[in-house]
Order: structure tokens, then C-alpha cells, then sequence
């Protein structure tokens, strides 16, 4: 076995220290929580115990820790729901060229490089002038979808960009209709990225901070009652917070893995079956 050069361990060595600068203090919030009832908010630890997170299900005397969070996870799944099927409908749209394809594909790349605070202080303005009310399911469901977007129809275009046409024309041949070909061929096959897709949806949703900050309106997303948390309270509860907001990203990431590795597996065992049926 051919030894490591020192170049590798030069190279393992600052990986690690990117990774300990990615996740430490992620890592850091998540030790901390777990300070006794005397524990502050900085090292050294004052015992251990699950004390603040029990406190997190306690009436608190500041903050709507749970409204917020359903909150969240309603507006995410909006997102989530409405950046699949618009993705969608554009990947299927720009498969073809149209008059002034080019024009409107810049401008929904635009929405990228433009700073959020700027797109949640347009979208605020846009509906307190119009006489709209400014709130989370409104105002900061459309400010969201500014970020959201952008991503699931660059990742549709990358799929369309790679699909085999061949399975299209061999079901036409077939008899069957745009609709039949639709849900019976094209869905099935790109139904992996569709999957990614939402999770995009969802977890940009879920964090987004920014955009959400001047269109939620009266009541907070749980990114926004965080930050507002952070200059009142002055305990580990809100580290106990970061803990469980994070592990529940994880679960999700998770459940969002196992979706896709059931819908691949489905398709592999689906194939296999026509053609043993063939033979």
C-alpha cells in the first residue's frame, strides 16, 4: 500500500477545521442546552440535566415558542406544496422555447442575487399600499417564494435537461394522451427530484429569516420569535429551543430521504417486473 503524502494531511487537517467551523457551533448550542437548572448561558457547565427543555413546554412568561412553530411548519408546507408544482409546470414549460423564454428565465435567477431584506421590505410595502393585510400567509408566503422558486426550476431544468424523450414517444405510440403520458411516465421517473424539490421547499421555508422579517405581519415565524427571544431571554431554554429546531430539520431531512429511497426502489422493483414480464 502506497504510503500518504504530507499534502493529504495538510488537506484532512483543513477539511476538519472547516468542518469544526460549519458545525461547532451548532454543536456548542446543543452541549450547552443541556445545563443544569443553575446553568448560564457560557462555559464551564453547571451540571447536566433535561431541565431546560422541559421549560420549553412550560407556560412561558415571553415568547409563543409553539404558535410560532406551527406557524413555521404550516407556511413550510405551503412553500413546499407550491414550489413542487410550479417547478413543475415551469421545467415542462422551458423544455420548448417561447417568446421571451430567455428574458423570463433571468428574472426568476435575479431573485437570487438581490438582497432579501430589500424583496421583504418590497413585498411589505407592495400590500400595505394596496390596502392588503400583511401577514405570514400572505405577504411572507409570497416573499418566500422568491427564494424558493428560483431553486426548484433550476433543478427541473437540470432534470428535464437529462430526460430520455424515448419513454415520452414510446407512450404516444402507445395511445396514450399528454395527461396519461404526464402522470404515468414523466412523474414516476422525475419523482426523486420532486422529492428534493420539496425538501428545498420546506427547509428554506422553515429557516428563512430575511425575507419574512417585514412580511409576517403581527404574528412570528418561529426563525423571527428566536430572534426576538434573544433580547429578553437570557437562559438555556433558548439554547434548549436551537436543539429541538434542529434535530426536527434532521428528522425531516430524514423522513425526506426515506420517501426517496421508497419511490427509487419502487421504480428499480417496477422495472425488474417488466422485464421478467417481457422475457
Amino acid at each position: 500500500m502506497e504510503p500518504r503524502s504530507r499534502s493529504f494531511y495538510v488537506l484532512a487537517a483543513v477539511f476538519g477545521l472547516f468542518l469544526l467551523f460549519l458545525y461547532g457551533p451548532t454543536i456548542t448550542i446543543a452541549i450547552l442546552s443541556f445545563q443544569g437548572e443553575g446553568g448560564g448561558l457560557t462555559f464551564p457547565m453547571r451540571g447536566t440535566s433535561l431541565y431546560w427543555f422541559r421549560d420549553l413546554f412550560e407556560q412561558q412568561a415571553v415568547g409563543d415558542i409553539w404558535g410560532s412553530f406551527r406557524r413555521s411548519f404550516a407556511l413550510g408546507l405551503m412553500v413546499m406544496i407550491t414550489t413542487v408544482v410550479v417547478s413543475v409546470m415551469g421545467g415542462l414549460a422551458f423544455r420548448k422555447k417561447f417568446v421571451g423564454s430567455n428574458v423570463l428565465f433571468y428574472l426568476i435567477i435575479t431573485s437570487l442575487v438581490i438582497p432579501s431584506i430589500l424583496i421583504s421590505l418590497g413585498v411589505g410595502l407592495m400590500f400595505s399600499q394596496s390596502g392588503l393585510t400583511v401577514h405570514w400567509a400572505t405577504s411572507g408566503f409570497g416573499s418566500q417564494l422568491t427564494w424558493t422558486l428560483p431553486f426548484g426550476l433550476l433543478i427541473m431544468f437540470a432534470v428535464f435537461n437529462r430526460f430520455d424523450k424515448s419513454y415520452e414517444e414510446a407512450a404516444r405510440d402507445l395511445g396514450a394522451s399528454p395527461w396519461q403520458t404526464l402522470r404515468h411516465v414523466v412523474l414516476p421517473i422525475i419523482a426523486p427530484s420532486l422529492i428534493g424539490v420539496a425538501l428545498f421547499g420546506f427547509t428554506l421555508s422553515y429557516d428563512e429569516f430575511a425575507r419574512t422579517l417585514l412580511t409576517a405581519g403581527s404574528y412570528n415565524t418561529l426563525p423571527l420569535e428566536i430572534y426576538g427571544m434573544t433580547t429578553n431571554v437570557t437562559s438555556p431554554v433558548l439554547y434548549a429551543l436551537g436543539t429541538l429546531t434542529t434535530v426536527f430539520s434532521l428528522v425531516m431531512i430524514g423522513v425526506f430521504l426515506c420517501v426517496t429511497w421508497l419511490a427509487t426502489r419502487r421504480k428499480d422493483a417496477k422495472g425488474s417486473d417488466a422485464g421478467s414480464g417481457m422475457v
